[in-house]
C-alpha cells in the first residue's frame, strides 16, 4: 500500500470513528467549514464541478457558477457528515431524515412480486435512502460498489453499508450481475447509482444537450427479469430533512433489438436524473468528468477518476 492510499484510509476511517461521535450541529458546521475551504482552494475537484454545472446551467454567469460550486461543495460535505454518522442514529431519526414522494411506485412494485431496481445520480445522500428504505419500510436491498484502493478502504465502505442493512457486490468480477439477476427475480430489490459509467461497455445518452456514457445494466436487469426499473431524485432543503421522488416506471419498449431497447431505456433515466438534476443542481456530487468531450476518446475507460460511489 502506497503512503497516499495509507493517508487515504486513515482519513477516511478518522472520519467513522469520529465525526459520528459529535453532536449534529457540530458535525454540519464542520461540514460547511471543511466545505468552503475546499472551495476557496480551488482544487480540481471544484473546478470539474463548476465545469459540469456548467452544462446543467447553460448560460450561468462565472459568478453564478461560483455560487452553484461553493453549495455544491457544502453539499457534499453534507453528505459526508451524514454518511460518517449515519452507523451511529437511532432507527427514529433515519426515519425522520427522508421524505419522498411517489413512494407508491416502490412499494406497488414490490407488491407485484416481479422485483424492482432502483436508479439513482449521484445526489444528495443515496446510502441515507437506502437505509431508510430497509429501516422505514423493511425492505432489504442488494447494491453494488466500486472496488476502491486501497482495499482497506473498500473494505471499509462494504462494512458500513451492510452495517445499514444492504448486501453490497463488488462491481467488478463479472458475477455481481447474475446475482442482482437472482436477486430480482426472488422479488426482491436493488438499488443502483447509475448516472456514471464504470465499465467499458456504457451506453451513450444525451445529456443537458451533450453526449454522456451510463451503465447498461440497470435496463438489462428490467429486461432479463421482468422487474420494475424505477428512476430516483434526491434533494436537500434548509431543513435537516432529505428529500426525494420516485419517478414513474420506465417500460420496456414493445419492439427493437436488445441493445435498442436498452439504449431507450438508458435514456429515458438520463432524462428523469436530468430532471431532478437541472431542479437542484447543488446536490449533485460529480466531482468527476462524465461527458464525452471531457474524456481520452483513447483511454475514456481507463481515464474514470476514483471515488467513493
Amino acid at each position: 500500500m502506497s503512503a497516499r492510499e495509507r493517508l487515504t484510509d486513515a482519513l477516511y476511517g478518522a472520519g467513522w470513528g469520529t465525526v459520528k461521535k459529535l453532536p449534529e450541529p457540530v458535525a454540519a458546521r464542520l461540514g460547511r467549514t471543511v466545505a468552503d475551504i475546499a472551495w476557496k482552494r480551488r482544487g480540481t475537484g471544484v473546478r470539474r464541478l463548476e465545469s459540469n454545472y456548467a452544462r446543467v446551467v447553460p448560460g450561468a454567469s462565472p459568478e453564478r457558477l461560483a455560487a452553484l460550486s461553493r453549495a455544491g461543495m457544502r453539499s457534499y460535505l453534507r453528505y459526508w457528515m451524514e454518511s460518517f454518522r449515519l452507523p451511529a442514529w437511532s432507527a427514529e431519526r433515519v426515519r425522520e431524515g427522508f421524505a419522498p414522494k411517489d413512494l407508491h411506485h416502490l412499494t406497488d412494485g414490490m407488491d407485484a412480486g416481479k422485483g424492482v431496481v432502483l436508479a439513482l445520480p449521484h445526489l444528495a445522500n443515496w446510502d441515507l435512502a437506502g437505509a431508510w428504505v430497509t429501516t422505514q419500510l423493511g425492505i432489504p436491498f442488494t447494491t453494488v460498489a466500486e472496488r476502491l484502493k486501497p482495499e482497506t478502504l473498500y473494505d471499509r465502505f462494504v462494512a458500513y453499508r451492510e452495517g445499514l442493512g444492504m448486501e453490497v457486490l463488488p462491481h467488478s468480477g463479472g458475477s455481481a450481475f447474475g446475482t442482482l439477476a437472482r436477486r430480482l427475480r426472488d422479488g426482491g430489490l436493488v438499488c443502483l447509482v447509475a448516472d456514471r459509467d464504470l465499465s467499458a461497455s456504457g451506453v451513450e445518452v444525451d445529456f443537458f444537450g451533450e453526449t454522456a456514457r451510463m451503465p447498461a445494466g440497470p435496463a438489462l436487469l428490467a429486461q432479463q427479469t421482468g422487474a420494475r426499473l424505477l428512476p430516483v431524485t434526491l434533494w436537500y432543503d434548509d431543513s435537516p430533512v432529505m428529500r426525494g421522488r420516485v419517478h414513474p416506471p420506465v417500460e420496456v419498449p414493445e419492439s427493437g433489438t436488445r441493445a435498442e431497447k436498452t439504449s431507450a431505456m438508458t435514456q429515458a433515466l438520463a432524462d428523469a436524473f436530468a430532471t431532478g438534476i437541472a431542479d437542484h443542481p447543488e446536490d449533485w456530487h460529480m466531482l468527476q468528468r462524465l461527458w464525452l468531450k471531457d474524456l481520452d476518446p483513447a483511454k475514456a475507460p481507463e481515464s474514470r477518476e476514483r471515488g467513493a460511489s
